[in-house]
Protein backbone atom coordinates (compact mmCIF):
# COMPACT_ATOMS: atom_id res chain seq x y z
CA UNK A 1 0.00 0.00 0.00
CA UNK A 2 1.50 3.35 -1.01
CA UNK A 3 1.64 6.43 1.23
CA UNK A 4 -1.32 8.13 -0.42
CA UNK A 5 -3.58 5.10 0.01
CA UNK A 6 -2.43 4.73 3.62
CA UNK A 7 -3.26 8.38 4.39
CA UNK A 8 -6.68 8.02 2.77
CA UNK A 9 -7.31 4.87 4.80
CA UNK A 10 -6.36 6.77 7.97
CA UNK A 11 -8.82 9.55 7.09
CA UNK A 12 -11.55 6.99 6.41
CA UNK A 13 -10.81 5.36 9.79
CA UNK A 14 -11.09 8.74 11.55
CA UNK A 15 -14.43 9.46 9.86
CA UNK A 16 -15.71 5.94 10.47
CA UNK A 17 -14.46 5.90 14.07
CA UNK A 18 -16.36 9.10 14.83
CA UNK A 19 -19.54 7.74 13.27
CA UNK A 20 -19.30 4.44 15.16
CA UNK A 21 -18.42 6.01 18.53
CA UNK A 22 -21.21 8.57 18.09
CA UNK A 23 -23.81 5.93 17.33
CA UNK A 24 -22.64 3.56 20.10
CA UNK A 25 -22.75 6.30 22.75
CA UNK A 26 -26.21 7.42 21.64
CA UNK A 27 -27.49 3.84 21.65
CA UNK A 28 -26.07 3.32 25.15
CA UNK A 29 -27.78 6.50 26.42
CA UNK A 30 -31.12 5.51 24.84
CA UNK A 31 -30.94 2.01 26.35
CA UNK A 32 -29.80 2.98 29.85
CA UNK A 33 -31.52 6.31 30.54
CA UNK A 34 -35.06 7.68 30.44
CA UNK A 35 -35.74 10.71 28.26
CA UNK A 36 -34.82 13.89 30.22
CA UNK A 37 -33.04 11.88 32.92
CA UNK A 38 -29.87 13.54 34.15
CA UNK A 39 -26.92 11.90 35.91
CA UNK A 40 -24.47 14.38 37.49
CA UNK A 41 -20.84 13.51 36.75
CA UNK A 42 -19.19 16.68 38.09
CA UNK A 43 -21.66 18.59 40.29
CA UNK A 44 -22.58 22.06 38.99
CA UNK A 45 -20.49 21.50 35.84
CA UNK A 46 -21.23 18.34 33.83
CA UNK A 47 -24.00 15.75 33.59
CA UNK A 48 -25.19 13.07 31.23
CA UNK A 49 -28.68 14.25 30.27
CA UNK A 50 -30.70 12.36 27.67
CA UNK A 51 -32.58 14.72 25.37
CA UNK A 52 -33.78 14.68 21.79
CA UNK A 53 -33.22 17.75 19.65
CA UNK A 54 -35.64 18.05 16.72
CA UNK A 55 -34.01 21.33 15.62
CA UNK A 56 -30.61 22.40 14.41
CA UNK A 57 -27.73 23.60 16.58
CA UNK A 58 -28.98 25.23 19.79
CA UNK A 59 -32.53 24.00 19.04
CA UNK A 60 -33.05 26.28 16.01
CA UNK A 61 -36.16 25.31 14.00
CA UNK A 62 -37.29 22.94 16.78
CA UNK A 63 -40.79 24.43 16.62
CA UNK A 64 -41.15 23.85 12.86
CA UNK A 65 -43.29 21.05 11.46
CA UNK A 66 -41.77 17.57 11.11
CA UNK A 67 -42.22 17.66 7.33
CA UNK A 68 -40.42 20.99 6.99
CA UNK A 69 -37.55 19.87 9.24
CA UNK A 70 -37.10 16.60 7.35
CA UNK A 71 -36.94 18.35 3.96
CA UNK A 72 -34.78 21.21 5.27
CA UNK A 73 -32.31 19.01 7.13
CA UNK A 74 -32.27 16.41 4.36
CA UNK A 75 -31.35 19.00 1.73
CA UNK A 76 -28.86 20.91 3.89
CA UNK A 77 -27.22 17.65 5.02
CA UNK A 78 -26.77 16.45 1.44
CA UNK A 79 -25.35 19.84 0.42
CA UNK A 80 -23.00 19.88 3.44
CA UNK A 81 -21.81 16.32 2.80
CA UNK A 82 -21.22 17.11 -0.87
CA UNK A 83 -19.31 20.27 0.04
CA UNK A 84 -17.20 18.48 2.66
CA UNK A 85 -16.41 15.66 0.23
CA UNK A 86 -15.41 18.18 -2.44
CA UNK A 87 -13.20 20.10 -0.01
CA UNK A 88 -11.58 16.89 1.21
CA UNK A 89 -10.73 15.61 -2.26
CA UNK A 90 -9.56 19.00 -3.54
CA UNK A 91 -7.15 19.53 -0.65
CA UNK A 92 -3.54 18.72 -1.28
CA UNK A 93 -2.57 15.27 -0.07
CA UNK A 94 0.25 16.96 1.83
CA UNK A 95 -2.30 19.05 3.79
CA UNK A 96 -2.65 16.45 6.52
CA UNK A 97 -4.07 18.79 9.21
CA UNK A 98 -6.66 20.25 6.85
CA UNK A 99 -7.76 16.84 5.59
CA UNK A 100 -7.89 15.41 9.12
CA UNK A 101 -10.06 18.34 10.25
CA UNK A 102 -12.48 17.85 7.35
CA UNK A 103 -12.61 14.09 8.02
CA UNK A 104 -13.66 14.86 11.62
CA UNK A 105 -16.35 17.30 10.48
CA UNK A 106 -17.57 14.74 7.94
CA UNK A 107 -17.80 11.99 10.58
CA UNK A 108 -19.81 14.26 12.87
CA UNK A 109 -22.14 15.36 10.09
CA UNK A 110 -22.85 11.76 9.11
CA UNK A 111 -23.41 10.77 12.76
CA UNK A 112 -26.10 13.41 13.22
CA UNK A 113 -27.61 12.70 9.79
CA UNK A 114 -28.08 9.04 10.81
CA UNK A 115 -30.09 10.24 13.84
CA UNK A 116 -32.26 12.49 11.71
CA UNK A 117 -32.98 9.67 9.27
CA UNK A 118 -33.66 7.08 12.01
CA UNK A 119 -35.48 9.18 14.62
CA UNK A 120 -36.34 12.50 12.98
CA UNK A 121 -34.22 14.24 15.63
CA UNK A 122 -30.71 14.16 17.11
CA UNK A 123 -29.87 12.39 20.38
CA UNK A 124 -27.91 14.67 22.73
CA UNK A 125 -26.57 13.79 26.16
CA UNK A 126 -23.48 15.83 27.10
CA UNK A 127 -24.67 18.62 29.38
CA UNK A 128 -22.16 21.30 30.44
CA UNK A 129 -23.33 23.98 32.84
CA UNK A 130 -22.42 26.26 35.72
CA UNK A 131 -25.15 26.20 38.35
CA UNK A 132 -28.33 26.94 36.36
CA UNK A 133 -26.58 28.30 33.21
CA UNK A 134 -26.54 25.46 30.65
CA UNK A 135 -24.72 25.23 27.35
CA UNK A 136 -27.02 23.43 24.89
CA UNK A 137 -26.62 19.66 25.24
CA UNK A 138 -24.50 17.98 22.56
CA UNK A 139 -23.05 14.60 21.53
CA UNK A 140 -19.92 12.97 20.09
CA UNK A 141 -20.82 14.06 16.53
CA UNK A 142 -21.28 17.68 17.61
CA UNK A 143 -17.93 17.52 19.41
CA UNK A 144 -16.18 16.18 16.30
CA UNK A 145 -17.72 18.92 14.16
CA UNK A 146 -16.70 21.64 16.63
CA UNK A 147 -13.14 20.38 17.07
CA UNK A 148 -12.79 19.85 13.31
CA UNK A 149 -13.97 23.38 12.52
CA UNK A 150 -11.71 24.92 15.19
CA UNK A 151 -8.67 23.02 13.92
CA UNK A 152 -9.52 23.94 10.31
CA UNK A 153 -9.78 27.63 11.20
CA UNK A 154 -6.52 27.46 13.16
CA UNK A 155 -4.87 25.57 10.31
CA UNK A 156 -5.95 28.07 7.65
CA UNK A 157 -5.01 31.01 9.88
CA UNK A 158 -1.47 29.70 10.41
CA UNK A 159 -0.87 28.10 7.01
CA UNK A 160 2.16 29.42 5.18
CA UNK A 161 1.31 30.30 1.60
CA UNK A 162 3.90 30.32 -1.14
CA UNK A 163 4.50 33.93 -2.10
CA UNK A 164 4.43 34.77 -5.81
CA UNK A 165 7.70 36.17 -7.11
CA UNK A 166 8.01 39.94 -6.79
CA UNK A 167 7.26 41.98 -9.90
CA UNK A 168 10.83 43.24 -10.16
CA UNK A 169 12.12 39.64 -10.33
CA UNK A 170 10.00 39.01 -13.44
CA UNK A 171 11.22 42.04 -15.34
CA UNK A 172 14.37 41.73 -17.41
CA UNK A 173 16.52 44.76 -18.12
Amino acid sequence: MNGSALRNLALALVTGGIIVSDQITKLYIMQTMRLHESIPIIPNLFSLTYIRNPGAAFGLLAGSSNAFRMVFFGLTSMLALGLLGTILFRMSERDWMGRLSVAGILGGAVGNLIDRLRYGEVIDFLDVYVDSYHWPAFNVADSAITVGVLFLILHFATEKKEQPPAMSENLSV
